[in-house]
């Protein structure tokens, strides 16, 4: 029982993941920082007040708070753009960088047999038909 459990703990992935998921905590609170203390100033400095937290619907005895749900919105996006921009851009940018290009085919199918046969033959190792060239 034991052994199953440590063999999936060590699994490659679970590892990732638990790295992954300590790292994404870590960058939130840089992200939530950037969102909170520069763009948000910004934009305020800009537009306005950037809070929609007084936004309020009053249906019958109770209040919903459309605002926080806006701000909550506002944020998401702005963070979903400073992670766009500043990691998946960049990250796709140096991926494609270092991506090896297709490399040309070695070998053609035997129109008769279907076998792999390398490119200059002229003739089919396996069942010795003429290949065109």
């Amino acid at each position: 029982m034991f052994k199953g459990f440590r063999e999936f703990i060590l699994r490659g992935n679970v590892v990732d993941l638990a790295v992954a998921v300590i790292l994404g905590a870590a960058f939130n609170a840089i992200v939530s920082s950037l969102v909170g203390d520069v763009l948000n100033p910004l934009i305020a400095a800009t537009v306005g007040k950037p809070d929609f937290s007084s936004v309020v619907l009053h249906v019958g005895g109770g209040e919903i708070k459309v605002g926080n749900f806006f701000n909550a919105a506002v944020s998401f996006l702005i963070v979903a753009c400073v992670v766009y921009f500043a990691i998946v851009v960049p990250m796709n940018a140096l991926l494609a960088r270092f991506k090896k290009p297709a490399a040309a085919p070695t070998t053609k199918t035997c129109p008769q047999c279907l076998s792999e046969i390398p490119l200059a033959a002229r003739r089919c190792a396996h069942c010795t038909q003429p290949v065109a060239g």
